[in-house]
């Protein structure tokens, strides 16, 4: 790609930075270095070869979104180490689980609760809930090899489904938002922070979480009977951990509690995000919560900061070297009479199936994301919306296939769905979106003022 550059008019330096990316994504989907390495291979490429110089290499590691990120992976660990992430889900299952509907509706909860404090939606989902389903799904005899369609379809496919919508939700619900909050201040040059990013999605967030165990029931139903009891099997695991709460355990809880109300209060205090997920890092050490040899060795949360880091430099260095522009006028020739909002439907409904052809959600925010809203601002689309709908489509465009990110992985492989089924279920859960987060969430960013 760098040689065909000058032969097409392209900004050179910009050109050059776009094609390492372009490399860099190719190796996110054919898996062939860690991501981490894969970035760092790229940005020591293109300052070894005077494309950009080295300060410029680093410079998005110092953006507060990334250290954001890495605060909330520590926090995360905390929150599954000492063991409240998984009694806050068996607790609920034990207030909720009383038929089919109130296990898949604890799920769904415990994962609203979780998702805003543990970035890493593998973490949430596969590494918290999964387990739990397939626990209860095994002490109703259903198991993948025997009556998977008793009950451990059904919850397999609420769980992951439940993750990729809280992902949605908030800024710190996956790993690679952040990625999106800072190109939509390049791009847009508008914030959309996680208050903002919040607010959004709350109420089509919420319809949807609602709304999934229902729709997943019509279009996937169980056949074990609605009135059953799971209240015994949460009761057993809660014994085994004891029925107080451990030091550690209040700590976490105490801290939670602290962050979730000092980042939805911002207006009133002026601390940012970012530092607030610092006093729970902070506030967790100085109280025994983690030690300091837990945060070195948090391998997750340093391969993230390191990608994460790279990757926002490498978008960065594309606004500012020109490639984004050069992109957006090759395509405006390309245009048509249709209005703002329709242009934009179409272009997230565009973005939202091109996932088909990708195998991770970060592969296929860097690499589609920035040039369609460039796109869509350059046929008049309000920026908050264009925002809005980029942002939310990324996590929920997961929907489509049974590789698109860990959790969803995690669920497939517990092999209580066939293959074929998964694919026919995203399908519906595809269209289930776009209703939703066009018709819900449209009318809801309007009330709100974004357009």
């Amino acid at each position: 790609m760098c040689f065909i550059g000058p032969h097409i008019d392209a900004p050179i330096n910009g050109w050059y930075i776009f094609s390492v990316f372009s490399a860099i994504i190719l190796s996110f989907i054919i898996k062939a270095l860690p991501m981490g390495l894969a970035v760092l291979s790229g940005l020591f490429t293109l300052s070894i070869s005077k494309v950009i110089t080295f300060d410029e290499s680093l410079s998005s590691y110092s953006d507060s979104t990334v250290w954001l990120v890495f605060a909330a992976f520590l926090i995360a660990k905390g929150v599954i180490s000492s063991g409240l992430g998984k009694r806050i889900a068996l607790q609920l299952i034990y207030w909720f689980g009383k038929n089919v509907f109130g296990i898949s509706y604890a799920i769904c909860l415990t994962e609203l609760i979780l998702a805003p404090v543990v970035p890493s939606n593998t973490a949430r989902g596969g590494g918290i809930i999964a387990p739990i389903v397939d626990s209860i799904s095994r002490s109703f005899k259903s198991s993948p090899q025997k009556s998977p369609l008793k009950i451990g379809a059904y919850l397999t496919v609420v769980g992951a489904h439940a993750n990729l919508i809280t992902s949605a939700m908030f800024l710190t619900g996956m790993a690679a938002n952040p990625i999106l909050s800072e190109g939509i201040e390049n791009i847009l040059g508008i914030q959309f922070g996680w208050s903002e990013w919040a607010k959004g999605a709350f109420l089509p967030g919420i319809v949807g979480l609602t709304i999934l165990p229902l729709f997943i029931f019509f279009i996937y139903k169980p056949s074990i009977n609605r009135k059953i009891n799971s209240k015994d099997i949460a009761r057993k695991e809660m014994v085994k951990m004891g029925s107080k709460l451990s030091y550690i355990e209040k700590v976490m809880l105490i801290i939670l509690i602290l962050l979730f109300s000092l980042w939805t209060t911002k207006y009133i205090h002026g601390i940012g995000t970012s530092e607030v997920a610092w006093i729970g890092v902070v506030a967790m050490i100085l109280f025994k919560a983690q030690s300091w040899e837990d945060v070195v060795k948090n391998y997750k949360a340093w391969d993230t900061f390191i990608w994460l880091g790279g990757l926002l430099t490498i978008s960065v260095l594309m606004t500012e070297y020109g490639i984004i522009n050069w992109i957006v006028k090759q395509i405006q020739v390309y245009t048509f009479e249709l209005t703002p909002i329709i242009t934009l439907i179409i272009l997230g409904a565009l973005y939202f199936y091109s996932m088909y052809l990708f195998s991770m959600l970060t592969a296929h925010i860097t690499a589609i994301a920035f040039p369609l809203m460039a796109v869509a601002l350059f046929f008049n689309c309000e920026p908050m919306l264009i925002a809005a709908i980029f942002a939310y489509f990324s996590c929920l465009c997961g929907c489509l296939t049974n590789y698109s990110t860990g959790p969803v992985i995690i669920y497939f492989g517990m092999r209580y769905v066939p293959n074929y089924k998964w694919y026919q279920i995203g399908f519906a859960m595809s269209i289930f979106h776009l209703i939703i987060w066009f018709g819900v969430g449209l009318a809801w960013w309007k009330f709100i003022g974004w357009w």
